[in-house]
């Protein structure tokens, strides 16, 4: 089975107040997409699952435009994170102002949450920085920030699984992280990034893998953005397989890898070539002015996977 996840971002924000939804009504446009959804029969592709991981604002009529639909469309609504600490019965009932419990989340309906995002991670690592700017720096201060980074993506990742969300977590490396060099330099200082987080956020999940499905995004953040060349198949492949066999050596399974440096119909094909990844995270579908997303140009980055 592969899987093809699609982060909406902030498409709750419409264009005339500076966002990249294109409709002024974002609840309406969701409607639609989830209408169009079904014109495209994503839910329907054979040995393909479809998941939309959406701002707070839309997934209630994410939610609401599903339920018209007939119970076959295998498609799946999810959140694009969790707090760290969760609503405890008898406990601290929800004084979580501006964050969101996983117990939100599934009581808003999700199936899935996205954590650790790189725009996550960049957040947290920045507040810290807040505090110390060392903390953004390579160096000791740098490793210790970037430990608890991750261990407050591990404690955002067992509340989810703790209430039954699917994950979804996201990890990779950095420019900076990656370094320079050929293959033989790069790969152990990748390797040790990837190995950290893999290590510290996924402790504790082992025990939820039969009933819950974990999904890692590898995300190579220094190939992200506009300008920038992404990684080719070998090097997708090699990260791939490690994540797999380092989970694997770690927690005990083998995740499926989705592709989350941005899969697009250009590279679909190649990336389909990789037999270590099982799909991708799709952000945008449209790289050209106006840049953004329509379910059609979705239905062709998968069928170019697929095909």
């Amino acid at each position: 089975m592969k899987r093809i996840f699609v982060n909406l971002k902030r498409f709750e924000v419409a264009k005339s107040l500076g966002g990249i939804c294109p409709d002024d009504n974002p609840t309406a446009w969701m409607k639609s997409v989830v209408k169009s959804s079904m014109e495209w029969e994503l839910g329907r592709i054979p040995g393909v699952k479809v998941a939309y991981l959406l701002p707070e604002a839309l997934i209630a009529p994410a939610l609401e435009a599903l339920a018209a639909c007939p119970p076959d469309a295998r498609i799946g609504v999810g959140c694009q994170g969790v707090y760290r600490e969760d609503v405890v019965a008898g406990g601290n009932f929800g004084a979580f102002s501006s964050n969101r419990p996983a117990a939100a989340a599934a009581g808003l309906g999700c199936g899935w949450t996205m954590n650790g995002h790189s725009e996550e991670r960049r957040d947290k690592l920045g507040v810290i920085a807040c505090y110390d700017p060392g903390a953004a720096r390579d160096g000791k201060l740098g490793e210790r920030a970037a430990a608890a980074v991750e261990g407050m993506l591990n404690a955002e990742n067992k509340c989810a699984l703790s209430r039954g969300l699917n994950l979804l977590f996201c990890v990779g490396e950095t420019a900076e992280q990656k370094g320079l060099g050929g293959p033989s330099e790069y790969e152990p200082r990748v390797k040790a990034v990837v190995r950290s987080q893999l290590k510290i956020g996924l402790d504790g999940a082992a025990p939820f893998k039969d009933k819950l499905d974990i999904v890692v995004g590898y995300e190579p953040i220094w190939a992200i953005g506009p300008g920038k060349t992404p990684p080719g198949p070998d090097y997708i492949a090699f990260i791939s397989a490690f994540i797999k066999e380092t989970c694997e050596e770690l927690h005990g399974f083998r995740p499926d890898v989705v592709y989350g440096g941005g899969l697009k119909e250009e590279n679909a094909g190649d990336i389909a070539s990789v037999k270590t990844v099982d799909g991708g995270l799709v952000a945008l579908t449209k790289f050209t002015q106006p840049i953004g997303f329509d379910v059609q140009s979705l239905r062709r980055i998968i069928d170019a996977y697929v095909k």
